[in-house]
């Protein structure tokens, strides 16, 4: 039988009530003959309380050391979902063990909060398979080269799952979410939109970046270097559907572009609040500029997005470009304090108030004015686009955030995205 590992969410693990129904769920896969590996989150909320404690008795700023406690801190919600599952996995009958990302060991760099993974020891895992236990590992953490227990950052579990798989040669990672599958928009603001049975990961990658929430794209990242197939599937349909229809439920998110797939010219429509545009006004129109600015932005740490330079008028132009939410203030600060006096531009001004809505599909590739459909469909809602990004299969337009669900409605309806998948 095959290798699977199985992630679950922090809503999938909520309660005793809900991880007791993912040990039946995975005992039913081991019990097919399967080698199983499970990765879960911390039980929903559980993080935002811990770091909220935190938060409590040291306010201020955060230094490396509280960083490092942070970590500390955070990595004990998965440690204590993991041991609950293996406890009920042995409720179940299923011989079952669980270990903290440093005790695989998982190895990361020492980036605090945002660490990234280096690589994963597998023998230990391995043996336990082969003497038929089910072995849970702890997802969104690991351990730095002096020790240190590190966490990969939010959605980090989804990261940790396909890195083990990727590891363990895994056959598929199950991705068991909140959701049933990959939808061609947010269910949330457009009722209409379809579950996708398959995406290619190009657009998955593409989804992700864009705003998309089902998955965290270092996960899809790490998929698509090691071509691990995934599946994102629902956790709250019964434990016990039939093994062959669960195993064939959900979204696949494949490697080819084969005759099966949706042919679609856009799969899918994204967006993303968490956005905000910062502009340098009248900075010279020079060589080097451009890495003036963006270069002491990245020596700060923030990543930049979407990025436009306007035409020179008298030797100066303004650079815009959109930065993280959480960064804002961070960046005007830097840019007011540090940027402009050394350039000497004008001024920066800021909007906290955009949004990036792109349109994603692999049939942009062979489909002409597929953009100017777009511009178009927004013109003829009184939509103003603020900005434009593009590559092979997408195209993001940064608009007032206001317009956001107005804009996600109109190309939806644009490009046909409730209309049903061709049998």
């Amino acid at each position: 039988m095959a290798l699977i590992v199985h992630k679950y969410g922090g809503t999938s693990m909520g309660s005793t009530e809900r991880i007791a129904q993912v040990a039946k769920r995975v005992a039913k896969w081991a019990r097919a003959g399967h080698k199983m590996v499970v990765v879960p989150s911390a039980m929903s909320g559980e993080t935002n309380r811990l770091l909220g404690l935190a938060k409590e008795l040291a306010p201020g700023k955060p230094t490396a050391d509280y960083l490092r406690e942070q970590d500390m801190l955070a990595a004990t919600g998965e440690q204590a979902s993991s041991a609950l599952l293996a406890i009920a996995l042995q409720a179940e009958g299923q011989p079952a063990v669980s270990y903290a990302g440093w005790q695989v060991p998982i190895r990361t760099s020492n980036a605090y909060t945002k660490a990234r993974i280096d690589s994963i020891d597998d023998k230990k895992v391995r043996a336990d398979l082969d003497a038929g236990k089910v072995v849970i590992i702890t997802g969104f953490q690991g351990v730095d080269e002096g020790g240190n227990i590190t966490t990969l950052g939010r959605g980090g579990s989804d990261t940790s799952a396909v890195a083990v798989a990727a590891a363990l040669k895994a056959d598929e990672a199950l991705i068991f979410t909140d959701v049933d599958g990959v939808y061609t928009t947010d269910p949330r603001i457009v009722p209409e939109a379809r579950r996708l049975s398959t995406i290619s990961f190009e657009e998955m990658l593409e989804m992700a970046s864009l705003g998309s929430k089902v998955l965290q794209i270092r996960s899809v990242e790490f998929a698509g270097k090691y071509k691990v197939p995934m599946r994102v599937l629902s956790s709250f349909t019964p434990w016990d559907i039939d093994l062959t229809e669960e195993a064939k439920s959900g979204t696949l998110i494949t490697f080819e572009e084969d005759e099966q797939m949706e042919q679609a010219v856009v799969s899918g429509i994204a967006f993303n609040r968490d956005e905000a545009k910062i502009s340098v006004l009248g900075v010279p129109d020079k060589p080097g500029i451009a890495y003036q600015i963006l270069g002491a932005v990245a020596d700060a740490n923030v990543e930049v997005d979407v990025i436009i330079q306007n035409i020179s008028q008298g030797g100066k132009t303004d650079f815009s470009f959109t930065v993280n939410h959480n960064d804002f203030a961070k960046t005007l600060d830097l840019l007011r304090d540090k940027v402009v006096p050394a350039l000497g531009a004008a001024e920066v001004v800021g909007d906290p108030r955009i949004c990036k809505v792109s349109i994603v599909g692999i049939g942009m590739r062979s489909h002409v004015g597929v953009a100017a459909k777009m511009f178009r469909v927004l013109s003829e809602e009184g939509i103003n686009i603020q900005m434009i990004s593009t590559s092979e299969i997408k195209s993001s337009v940064v608009i007032d955030e206001k317009y956001m669900e107005l804009a996600v409605k109109a190309l939806r309806r644009a490009f046909d995205l409730d209309r049903p998948a061709a049998a």
